[in-house]
């Protein structure tokens, strides 16, 4: 077989990247090609009443201008010539468009305020477990159907000139191919899609007063949606390329990439700015118990990931990004994990996915501030503030991973972390000291890898999932922590449950 060149477009919170994928013969290999920031923008304004306020929005612009960068790149370095193109993001964002092509304004990032309160709203106007029952989604104040609410309720006005809502993935499809189609994986987190049917609930769109016709088709990952729109392939100086849907939403990527081959005994972590903790089942379970746990069933790619989010290592971004600009320097990743190393352990712990974090003006005085309500020992160094942090999150998984086992009633028997967080030796190690269990990591690029091996499936060069397994563990490195320290972190586990539970 003709080995076949596939171009993975990977946009995360904190970064993008873009890899070529090539495979043929049982042969899988990756090159990176380009790989850039990301990060929201904050703008403040005032009010007719002369009253501040924020706005967060996404640089859709500059990533676009990065993916072309990208394209170009392979065109002089490789060839003139792809096979397919695939893109995955973040979750919860969009933007509309016009009937004349045109957005409507900036992309807002999820981040934004305006959502603080949106959930509630969300709830008046459908029971919640009904809702739930439906979509299978945990109530998060991010989720697109708080998004197209408040639009609804805030923006009335500009419905006139809407034409469709294109969500984050569909809005580069539509730069590079006027294509306007969602794979059922990101469809699926909008807790607007019947986890069970794969279509738009017609009930909550109703409910929510929704016009008809407001979301893209749903298609499945893996399916041909359009091609390199003519003039820009040729701006470029390539082929009119075949676009593909993937697992459009990250994680789902990154799932798929998990080199698991008993789904029963694994957990999977998804590991980057979100920490996405779960395990991989054949349907949704969208009892009463998951939902009070607020549990995600979220699509895969023939199966249902069951998952939690986790805030993740946008913290420890949120306090490197803080440090730099005091410094007026970066700080090393290597320099982040030596002051780990170095600082005292179990001084102090957070709940990572307590509100105080979501967004704060500045991380460190919200972890001070954490600390001061629950009793605890401030942090007095940056060494002792990060670990605080690490540990919590090890902590955390734990925890959410009691709750997946008692969802699910399987026990998992190993962890998979999968993502950029994978090369973090010591949170890995954190995380197998934390829950006794065999740690495996790997691959770190798993969004990249997944979205290749689904574009591979689309185009029939790959025969499932199974085979993709197989082709990923030979082609690329695993590795294994074994736990330490078991008793000692027990303790810190019992302590940490009760800091957890301090509401305020």
């Amino acid at each position: 077989m003709t080995a076949k060149k596939i171009f993975a477009i990977d946009l995360g919170n904190s970064g993008g990247k873009c890899f070529l994928g090539i495979i043929g013969d049982g042969s899988f290999e990756i090159h990176e090609i380009h790989r850039f920031e990301n990060e929201s923008v904050s703008f403040y304004f005032e009010s007719s009443k002369k009253e501040s306020f924020e706005h967060i929005y996404w640089d859709d612009t500059l990533l676009y201008h990065n993916i072309i960068k990208s394209l170009q790149k392979y065109y002089r370095e490789y060839s003139n010539h792809l096979d397919s193109i695939g893109i995955d993001t973040w979750g919860p964002d969009g933007q509309f468009i016009t009937k004349d092509g045109e957005l409507i304004g900036r992309v807002y990032s999820y981040r934004d305020h305006r959502l603080d309160a949106m959930i509630d709203v969300l709830k008046s106007r459908i029971d919640s477990f009904r809702i739930y029952t439906i979509t299978g989604i945990q109530f998060q104040r991010f989720n697109i159907s708080n998004q197209l609410l408040w639009f609804i309720l805030n923006r009335n006005y500009l419905l006139r000139d809407v034409h469709i809502f294109l969500p984050m993935p569909t809005l580069f499809y539509y730069y590079l191919g006027n294509v306007k189609k969602i794979d059922t994986t990101w469809a699926s987190v909008t807790q607007l899609m019947d986890a069970r049917t794969k279509k738009w609930s017609i009930e909550i769109l109703q409910k929510l007063g929704m016009p008809k016709g407001i979301l893209p088709e749903i298609v499945q990952p893996g399916t041909l949606i359009g091609r390199l729109s003519e003039p820009l392939a040729k701006a470029i100086g390539l082929n009119r390329v075949n676009l593909y849907s993937v697992a459009a939403h990250d994680t789902a990527s990154a799932f798929a990439a998990a080199p698991v081959e008993d789904s029963d005994d694994a957990l999977i972590i998804s590991s980057g700015t979100w920490s996405l903790i779960g395990k991989l089942i054949p349907e949704p379970i969208t009892t009463k118990e998951a939902m009070n746990a607020n549990i995600s069933n979220e699509g895969g790619i023939g199966n249902i990931r069951c998952l939690k989010n986790c805030m993740g290592l946008w913290i420890v971004q949120e306090l490197k990004r803080m440090w730099d600009i005091t410094d007026g320097r970066k700080m090393g990743w290597d320099e982040v994990l030596s002051l780990v190393d170095n600082a005292l352990s179990f001084s102090s712990f957070i709940d990572p996915d307590h509100s105080a974090f979501y967004n704060p003006n500045n991380m460190q005085d919200a972890i001070v501030y954490f600390c001061k309500r629950t009793g605890q020992k401030v942090p007095k160094n940056r060494g002792t503030f990060l670990r605080v942090v690490y540990e919590s999150l090890a902590l955390k998984y734990r925890l959410i991973a009691q709750e997946i086992d008692r969802i699910t009633k399987i026990n998992s028997k190993r962890v998979q972390i999968v993502g950029g967080g994978c090369n973090n030796k010591i949170l890995n190690q954190f995380t197998a000291n934390a829950f006794g269990l065999p740690v495996y990591t790997g691959p770190a690029d798993a969004t990249v890898i997944g979205n290749i091996i689904v574009q591979a499936m689309g185009m029939g060069i790959i025969n499932g999932i199974n085979e993709a397994i197989c082709l990923i563990k030979d082609s690329f490195t695993i590795n294994k922590y074994s736990p330490m320290n078991t008793a000692e972190w027990n303790g810190a586990f019992e302590r940490f449950k009760t800091i957890c539970l301090n509401k305020f």
